[in-house]
Protein backbone atom coordinates (compact mmCIF):
# COMPACT_ATOMS: atom_id res chain seq x y z
CA UNK A 1 0.00 0.00 0.00
CA UNK A 2 1.26 3.53 -0.95
CA UNK A 3 0.05 5.35 2.18
CA UNK A 4 -2.14 4.76 4.30
CA UNK A 5 -3.97 6.96 7.29
CA UNK A 6 -2.12 7.77 10.11
CA UNK A 7 1.19 7.15 8.78
CA UNK A 8 4.54 9.67 9.43
CA UNK A 9 4.02 11.77 6.31
CA UNK A 10 0.37 11.00 4.74
CA UNK A 11 1.32 12.79 1.56
CA UNK A 12 4.33 10.42 0.77
CA UNK A 13 3.75 7.40 -2.00
CA UNK A 14 1.95 7.55 -5.12
CA UNK A 15 -1.57 7.80 -3.67
CA UNK A 16 -0.36 10.45 -1.25
CA UNK A 17 0.82 12.87 -4.01
CA UNK A 18 -2.30 12.55 -5.67
CA UNK A 19 -4.22 13.39 -2.29
CA UNK A 20 -1.63 16.30 -1.28
CA UNK A 21 -2.80 17.72 -4.58
CA UNK A 22 -6.30 17.19 -4.03
CA UNK A 23 -6.12 18.41 -0.80
CA UNK A 24 -3.96 21.26 -1.45
CA UNK A 25 -6.90 22.71 -4.16
CA UNK A 26 -9.54 21.96 -2.20
CA UNK A 27 -7.66 23.86 1.26
CA UNK A 28 -7.56 27.09 -2.11
CA UNK A 29 -10.93 26.21 -2.90
CA UNK A 30 -11.87 25.94 0.98
CA UNK A 31 -14.01 22.96 0.66
CA UNK A 32 -12.31 20.35 2.32
CA UNK A 33 -14.12 19.49 4.54
CA UNK A 34 -16.67 18.57 1.62
CA UNK A 35 -14.08 17.00 -0.54
CA UNK A 36 -13.65 14.59 1.93
CA UNK A 37 -17.14 13.70 2.45
CA UNK A 38 -17.58 13.49 -1.47
CA UNK A 39 -14.79 10.77 -1.45
CA UNK A 40 -16.29 9.18 1.73
CA UNK A 41 -19.51 8.35 -0.30
CA UNK A 42 -16.91 7.49 -2.82
CA UNK A 43 -15.34 5.28 -0.83
CA UNK A 44 -18.72 3.46 0.91
CA UNK A 45 -20.09 3.14 -2.77
CA UNK A 46 -16.73 1.10 -3.52
CA UNK A 47 -17.06 -1.43 -0.67
CA UNK A 48 -20.78 -1.86 -1.05
CA UNK A 49 -20.55 -3.10 -5.29
CA UNK A 50 -18.33 -5.07 -6.13
CA UNK A 51 -19.34 -4.47 -9.73
CA UNK A 52 -17.61 -0.63 -8.85
CA UNK A 53 -14.83 -3.08 -6.92
CA UNK A 54 -14.28 -4.58 -9.97
CA UNK A 55 -14.02 -1.54 -12.65
CA UNK A 56 -11.44 0.15 -10.34
CA UNK A 57 -9.33 -2.18 -9.56
CA UNK A 58 -9.43 -4.76 -12.62
CA UNK A 59 -6.29 -3.99 -15.35
CA UNK A 60 -8.73 -5.35 -17.85
CA UNK A 61 -10.70 -2.17 -17.90
CA UNK A 62 -9.54 0.55 -19.97
CA UNK A 63 -8.94 4.30 -18.89
CA UNK A 64 -11.59 5.34 -21.28
CA UNK A 65 -14.38 2.56 -20.01
CA UNK A 66 -13.52 3.64 -16.15
CA UNK A 67 -13.89 7.32 -16.97
CA UNK A 68 -16.77 6.57 -18.98
CA UNK A 69 -18.60 4.71 -15.83
CA UNK A 70 -17.04 7.31 -13.59
CA UNK A 71 -19.25 10.03 -15.87
CA UNK A 72 -22.51 8.15 -15.33
CA UNK A 73 -21.77 7.19 -11.44
CA UNK A 74 -20.41 10.47 -10.11
CA UNK A 75 -23.66 12.81 -10.78
CA UNK A 76 -25.86 9.60 -8.79
CA UNK A 77 -23.61 9.88 -6.02
CA UNK A 78 -23.53 13.61 -5.94
CA UNK A 79 -20.21 14.07 -6.18
CA UNK A 80 -18.85 17.43 -6.93
CA UNK A 81 -16.41 19.00 -9.55
CA UNK A 82 -13.17 18.99 -7.45
CA UNK A 83 -13.46 15.46 -6.21
CA UNK A 84 -15.18 13.99 -9.48
CA UNK A 85 -12.06 15.20 -11.30
CA UNK A 86 -9.84 14.05 -9.24
CA UNK A 87 -11.61 10.38 -9.91
CA UNK A 88 -11.49 11.32 -13.51
CA UNK A 89 -7.90 11.89 -13.35
CA UNK A 90 -6.90 8.88 -11.19
CA UNK A 91 -8.97 6.80 -14.46
CA UNK A 92 -6.93 8.76 -16.90
CA UNK A 93 -3.80 8.45 -15.95
CA UNK A 94 -4.66 4.48 -14.86
CA UNK A 95 -4.17 4.96 -11.21
CA UNK A 96 -7.89 4.19 -10.37
CA UNK A 97 -6.83 1.49 -7.98
CA UNK A 98 -4.78 3.60 -5.77
CA UNK A 99 -7.95 5.59 -4.90
CA UNK A 100 -8.63 3.69 -1.50
CA UNK A 101 -5.22 4.77 0.01
CA UNK A 102 -5.63 8.29 -1.88
CA UNK A 103 -8.62 8.85 0.13
CA UNK A 104 -6.97 7.54 3.29
CA UNK A 105 -4.19 10.00 2.65
CA UNK A 106 -6.51 12.85 2.06
CA UNK A 107 -8.56 11.92 5.09
CA UNK A 108 -4.86 11.87 7.51
CA UNK A 109 -4.09 15.19 5.66
CA UNK A 110 -7.12 16.48 6.58
CA UNK A 111 -7.17 15.41 10.25
CA UNK A 112 -3.34 16.77 10.60
CA UNK A 113 -4.53 19.99 9.31
CA UNK A 114 -7.15 19.72 12.29
CA UNK A 115 -4.86 18.35 14.87
CA UNK A 116 -6.39 15.32 15.23
CA UNK A 117 -5.36 11.50 14.24
CA UNK A 118 -7.13 9.17 12.70
CA UNK A 119 -8.37 5.40 13.75
CA UNK A 120 -9.51 3.24 11.09
CA UNK A 121 -12.22 1.16 12.92
CA UNK A 122 -13.66 -2.14 10.83
CA UNK A 123 -16.70 -3.70 12.83
CA UNK A 124 -18.70 -6.57 12.51
CA UNK A 125 -21.85 -4.49 12.38
CA UNK A 126 -22.73 -0.33 12.98
CA UNK A 127 -22.19 0.92 15.98
CA UNK A 128 -25.15 3.59 17.57
CA UNK A 129 -23.64 7.25 18.43
CA UNK A 130 -23.41 6.26 22.02
CA UNK A 131 -21.14 3.34 21.46
CA UNK A 132 -19.38 5.49 18.83
CA UNK A 133 -18.97 8.44 21.40
CA UNK A 134 -17.31 5.92 23.59
CA UNK A 135 -15.49 4.28 21.75
CA UNK A 136 -13.63 7.89 20.43
CA UNK A 137 -12.97 8.67 23.67
CA UNK A 138 -11.70 5.71 24.98
CA UNK A 139 -9.36 5.84 21.72
CA UNK A 140 -8.51 9.78 21.90
CA UNK A 141 -7.81 8.99 26.18
CA UNK A 142 -5.50 6.01 24.94
CA UNK A 143 -3.27 8.02 22.81
CA UNK A 144 -3.70 11.46 24.76
CA UNK A 145 -4.81 13.36 21.12
CA UNK A 146 -8.20 13.63 19.21
CA UNK A 147 -10.00 10.98 17.09
CA UNK A 148 -11.15 11.40 14.11
CA UNK A 149 -13.05 7.65 13.09
CA UNK A 150 -13.11 6.25 10.24
CA UNK A 151 -15.39 3.24 10.72
CA UNK A 152 -16.24 0.29 7.94
CA UNK A 153 -18.35 -2.52 8.50
CA UNK A 154 -16.63 -6.10 7.68
CA UNK A 155 -19.49 -8.86 8.76
CA UNK A 156 -16.60 -11.29 8.58
CA UNK A 157 -15.13 -10.34 11.45
CA UNK A 158 -18.08 -12.04 13.33
CA UNK A 159 -18.24 -10.10 16.14
CA UNK A 160 -15.72 -6.99 17.93
CA UNK A 161 -13.75 -4.62 16.30
CA UNK A 162 -10.65 -3.81 14.98
CA UNK A 163 -8.73 0.03 15.19
CA UNK A 164 -5.47 1.04 13.60
CA UNK A 165 -4.13 4.17 14.18
CA UNK A 166 -0.48 4.28 12.34
CA UNK A 167 1.15 1.39 12.48
CA UNK A 168 -0.60 0.37 15.80
CA UNK A 169 -3.43 -2.41 15.45
CA UNK A 170 -5.82 -3.53 17.75
CA UNK A 171 -7.66 -6.38 17.15
CA UNK A 172 -10.36 -7.75 18.87
CA UNK A 173 -12.53 -9.31 16.55
CA UNK A 174 -14.17 -12.92 17.29
CA UNK A 175 -13.00 -14.13 13.69
CA UNK A 176 -8.91 -13.75 15.08
CA UNK A 177 -10.19 -15.06 18.24
CA UNK A 178 -11.81 -18.16 16.61
CA UNK A 179 -8.36 -17.96 14.42
CA UNK A 180 -5.80 -18.52 17.06
CA UNK A 181 -8.55 -20.92 19.23
CA UNK A 182 -8.08 -23.21 15.91
CA UNK A 183 -4.43 -22.73 16.12
CA UNK A 184 -3.93 -23.53 19.67
CA UNK A 185 -5.96 -26.49 19.55
CA UNK A 186 -3.97 -27.85 16.72
CA UNK A 187 -1.12 -27.84 18.47
CA UNK A 188 -2.48 -29.96 21.37
CA UNK A 189 -2.79 -33.01 18.87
Amino acid sequence: MDSVAGDQNPGSGVAGRYARALFELAESAQASEATLGELEIFARALHESSDLQRLVTSPLFSSEAQLAALQALLPKFGIGALAGNFLKLLARNRRLFIVESAIASFRALLAQKRGTTVADVVLAEPLNDARASALKVAISQALGKDVTLNTRIDPSLIGGLTVKVGSRMIDTSLKTKLSQLKIALKEVR
